[in-house]
């Protein structure tokens, strides 16, 4: 379970230009259920994605995890509960061009000095699982929309982290890649992950696996239901 208390992110903080891009949120993200953060442009819910994700440190306020308090914790440390909690599906999925779908799925891992044999087999047993064994040798610039984020999404989850993080996911997808991904999405849930997701996009927003739709205005959350 993560648990935000007070958390307040200000940048340019003191300066003429302060900007409070969240403000004093209380949240509570249960293990295991998908939780979605909606809202408009500027409302903060990326800024506080990346606070629960381990990306920012809060300006105020304490981030726990399983009860222990990550926010206050130096970086090299911090550094591995992002890397062994947490997989991200960033909107523009910021896959590495030149390098095949297989060697991005890898990345994440290569820190942790896991055995490569293993780790490869991992990686090419992901993209099989996501259809995408015939693309694994692939340079990601030739994959299409979907396949691309469906290798984001292998690469998310190379580490098994316990936590999913999908910002803006079906921003620049089709009705049928939305599907794809809300699939994947109730599968992870189905195997016990739990899954944080930004949107604005309805059909993410009223999909029947979420669990728990949080709004935000203005870096507060202004509804969280249920």
């Amino acid at each position: 379970m993560i648990t935000l208390e007070g958390v307040t992110k200000i940048f340019n903080q003191g300066r003429h230009n302060e900007v409070a891009a969240v403000r004093g949120v209380d949240l509570t993200i249960e293990d295991g259920r998908v939780t979605v953060l909606r809202g408009p442009s500027g409302s903060g819910k990326t800024t506080l994605l990346t606070i629960v994700g381990c990306l920012a440190r809060p300006t105020t306020g304490r981030v726990r995890i399983d009860g222990e308090m990550v926010s206050g914790l130096p970086e090299r440390f911090l550094t591995e509960v992002r890397r062994r909690t947490f997989g991200f599906v960033f909107q523009k999925f910021n896959l590495i061009r030149g390098l095949s779908a297989l060697d991005n799925v890898v990345l994440p891992a290569l820190p942790l000095g896991r055995t490569h044999r293993p780790l490869i087999e991992r990686a090419q047993a992901l993209l099989d699982h996501f259809g995408l064994a015939d693309r694994a040798g692939l340079v990601v610039e030739h994959l299409s929309g979907g396949e691309a984020q469906r290798v984001a999404i292998a690469r998310a989850m190379i580490n098994d982290p316990a936590v999913i993080i999908a910002d803006e996911p079906t921003a620049s997808l089709d009705g049928e890649r939305v599907a794809q991904f809300l699939a994947i999405a109730e599968d992870l849930k189905r195997s016990g992950k739990t899954v944080l997701i930004t949107s604005h996009d309805p059909r993410i927003t009223e999909a029947g696996l979420v669990d728990r739709l949080v709004t935000m205005a203005d870096g507060r959350i202004v509804e969280a239901a249920p």
